[in-house]
């Protein structure tokens, strides 16, 4: 994919609060065209190449995504009697306010989506006790660890990162004796 000249730089933090961003949360493509605008702006055409899909399809799911503000055009240019312009994502990082278990749900099915079909994709899931502090300070390194991660270019392949770290909610103590 070729990039725009450099544009408007994204946003570092979108918090996900409007009805319309968790209506735009809610589609599969779309959290996979989020996922696509993470590393460069792209073109309708480069979107639909990378994602197999309609190009009429990424620009209806775009569309959507523009009007929540989550994507915004960073670059136009005239073709062959035309505009094209490129999308980028509006935020470098977005995060689903708590309480929101839909829109977490659904970001989650789209990363599903998307390790499902990765080859040898790397999962870990442990679960640790850990002190407000150790909580603080593990959330940190692994925010550090992805933050200063570099891309090695255009000729790589791409790999995706998913970093979580949540409190979970104790289980009612029916379920717990049950256990």
């Amino acid at each position: 994919m070729t990039s725009p000249p450099a544009g408007q730089p994204p946003d570092e933090l979108l918090e996900v609060t409007t009805p319309a961003q968790f209506r735009a949360l809610g589609h599969p493509l779309r959290q996979r065209l989020l996922f696509a605008l993470g590393q460069r702006p792209a073109t309708i055409s480069q979107l639909a190449a990378t994602l197999g899909a309609a190009k009429g399809n990424v620009g209806h799911h775009l569309r959507v995504l523009r009007e929540a503000e989550m994507v915004r055009v960073v670059h136009t240019r005239q073709v062959r009697g035309g505009t094209e312009q490129y999308y980028q994502r509006s935020a470098r990082r977005m995060r689903v306010a708590p309480g929101h278990a839909a829109a977490t749900a659904a970001m989650l099915g789209a990363v599903a989506e998307e390790v499902s079909a990765a080859d040898e994709p790397l999962l870990h899931l442990r679960h640790l006790r850990l002190t407000a502090a150790q909580a603080a300070r593990l959330g940190a390194a692994l925010s550090e660890l992805v933050d200063d991660a570099e891309d090695a270019g255009e000729g790589e392949p791409r790999h995706g990162v998913l970093v979580a770290l949540y409190r979970q909610t104790p289980a009612p103590a029916a379920a717990q004796n049950e256990a």
